[in-house]
């Protein structure tokens, strides 16, 4: 039923859904984004190009390189999707408006706050650390505006959603130069200076994934169907994107930056690539920093028509991607530190010298040949994925399991 203290403009939830009964299919598609994201940060560490070349420019990759990088396109608008979506989840299993603003908001602050402790250090192991301001950055802006938008109908959410995310691109043509340093949060993105010094950098401006998680809120009450139509709608609603998607980036007259030249070309025109291969391959190659609406509808379109299918896996595996998917931050900060640990033990046992693994990410912007020599090649790269998941599976059990049996407040923020 619906608390009375539910305003008349707030949706109301559904009463099937349970306080505490966690949606399956929602940790099955978040465990497999997870797995992926793994996978692109174990080759940000280990891969022996991941320092000076770009896996996704066809003159210099493989089609192997190519669709490692490309899988893990899935992962972050996934991740910030599933976040309105769980929240909009919340509140139909009976949380109020007040109580759930309150919690994404103190969330959102404390993620933010972690992506520039404890994160930011553990991208770098050195002092002073850049502050690397990615997807927690992001989720956390995103749910402290959500933590407002969630006073508004779900389906004006919904349409905000839509606006921002098909409309961000028409202000591609405002910089950061012209509109100030916010700009740089809010939309551009890239390094932060103060006077020469870099300071940070803005992986993910916060404007687009603002309207990403504003889309997974209002289109969550599709989720609290009962499954069988859930999911023939959610698969609609994935194929209808990856249309959408394929008419836009044939016409190739919106949706997506245009960059005619440079080695960090991202929507170079594939209709002027003189093989199959390298057409494909500049076809889906949009841009993610920010996501352009391209680049939107072809990964959400991916991950939602995939949900419907991840029920069927085999048990074992449903069982893997259960886990990991419901400890999601919980695995995020540990395999952080992990993956830079054992890429440090990794290259001192081929007898090379890691300490440009220290200070990383000043020196992979500054410092580069500090980083030659080291690293493996693709295969060794998947060993590495492999053994992380390995060891971080059982912790991420106990955790679940921790998690299932006790209502603390706090463990809501871990």
């Amino acid at each position: 039923m619906i608390a009375t203290s539910v305003s008349a403009a707030t949706p109301a939830p559904s009463e099937g859904l349970t306080a505490g009964v966690r949606i399956s299919g929602v940790d099955l598609l978040r465990g497999l984004v997870i797995v992926l994201m793994a996978l692109d940060h174990v080759r940000d560490y280990f891969h022996v190009g991941a320092f000076t070349g770009n896996p996704l420019d066809p003159e210099t990759t493989t089609a192997w390189l190519y669709t490692t990088r490309w899988i893990t396109h899935l992962c972050a608008p996934t991740f910030v999707f599933l976040s309105g979506v769980s929240a909009y989840l919340q509140f139909a299993k009976g949380k109020t408006p007040p109580d759930l603003s309150r919690f994404l908001l103190t969330r959102g602050l404390w993620l933010i706050f972690l992506e520039i402790t404890v994160l930011s250090f553990g991208w770098s192991f050195g002092f002073p650390y850049v502050f690397f301001l990615q997807v927690i950055w992001a989720i956390g802006w995103s749910m402290i505006a959500l933590a407002a938008l969630i006073w508004l109908p779900r389906l004006v959410v919904l349409a905000i959603g839509i606006a921002i995310t098909v409309g961000h691109n028409a202000l591609d043509p405002i910089s950061a130069e012209t509109a100030g340093v916010m700009w740089t949060f809010l939309h551009d993105g890239g390094p932060i200076f103060i006077g020469q010094q870099p300071v940070g950098l803005a992986g993910y401006p916060l404007l687009p994934w603002i309207g990403i998680i504003a889309l997974g809120y209002g289109m969550g009450a599709v989720f609290t169907d009962e499954p069988g139509k859930r999911d023939r709608h959610v698969l609609l609603i994935g194929l209808g994107m990856l249309a959408a998607f394929l008419v836009l980036r044939w016409l190739n007259i919106y949706g997506d930056p245009q960059f005619a030249t440079g080695p960090e070309a991202i929507a170079r025109d594939w209709r002027e690539q003189t093989t199959m291969g390298a057409a494909i391959m500049v076809f889906l190659d949009v841009q993610k920093y920010p996501p352009s609406l391209m680049f939107t509808l072809a990964t959400l379109g991916v991950a939602l028509t995939l949900f419907p299918f991840l029920s069927k896996l085999p048990a074992a595996l449903r069982s893997v991607l259960n886990t990991f998917g419901a400890v999601p931050f919980f695995f995020y900060v540990l395999h952080i530190y992990l993956i830079h640990l054992l890429a440090i033990a990794a290259n001192l046992a081929m007898g090379r010298d890691p300490s440009g693994l220290f200070d990383y990410m000043i020196n992979v912007f500054t410092a580069p040949e500090k980083l030659q020599g080291l690293g493996f090649s693709l295969p060794w790269v998947y060993v590495a994925w492999i053994v992380v998941l390995a060891l971080l599976y059982p912790l991420c059990r106990y955790w679940q399991g921790l998690k299932a049996r006790r209502r603390d407040w706090w463990l809501s923020y871990l």
